[in-house]
């Protein structure tokens, strides 16, 4: 087994036991004897637990971007770019393969935060938030504030994150809403149809001098 083959090994057990159990609860040597490996090979390939778990979260979030670009190119309509990021990150929370991490990874982020969170909003969430605030601003125009913009991008965000983590109860209320490939399909739409309502709320009530 080569060193760089030990490598991934060990990102990927670490991948799938910390998004099943969470950073604190996993240990070094569960992890190693998933991936097949000495527990030193943690520390020499690493550090540290802490430092596997960054590359773990930067290796889930760079492969749900690949698997799904959030933004097709400035040669698409606004609304078209928006949707492009909204079908993004559902498709990367709802995501399979090493992807799939993402949004369990993130989750427990968000309800159980390590010294880690601060390097994932350096690295992922504040430039996907920026892209998002950008499409907003051109849908919603030079006359969109900037208070409103961060509404609007943390308003969309939060729908596309309400899905996911709320997807068992979601199930619950109407078991015909289905989160494969065409549920998601659907959802983005619905999210995007519903964003883009309350956007043009935002620009009409700019234009008109007050918000309703």
């Amino acid at each position: 087994m080569t060193q760089d083959g030990t490598r991934q090994r060990l990102l990927r057990a670490a991948g799938e036991i910390i998004s099943r159990k969470g950073f604190r609860a996993a240990t070094v040597r569960e992890i190693c004897a998933r991936a097949e490996a000495n527990v030193a090979s943690v520390k020499y390939h690493f550090g540290n637990k802490r430092r596997l778990y960054e590359e773990v979260l930067q290796a889930a979030f760079e492969e749900s971007i690949r698997d799904h670009p959030p933004d097709p190119g400035p040669d698409f309509p606004p609304a078209e770019r928006l949707r492009a990021f909204i079908r993004s990150f559902v498709f990367r929370l709802h995501g399979s393969g090493r992807g799939s991490w993402f949004g369990m990874l993130l989750t427990r982020e968000m309800y159980e935060p390590t010294e880690a969170l601060d390097q994932l909003v350096q690295r992922a969430i504040r430039p996907m938030s920026k892209l998002l605030q950008e499409r907003v601003r051109e849908l919603g125009g030079p006359g969109l504030d900037d208070r409103a913009v961060l509404f609007c991008g943390l308003s969309v965000a939060a729908q596309c994150q309400h899905f996911f983590r709320s997807s068992e109860v979601v199930r619950r209320i109407d078991p015909s809403l289905r989160f494969d490939r065409q549920g998601l399909e659907e959802l983005a739409d619905h999210i995007l149809a519903f964003s883009l309502a309350a956007i043009e709320n935002y620009r009409r009530a700019d234009s008109a001098g007050g918000r309703s």
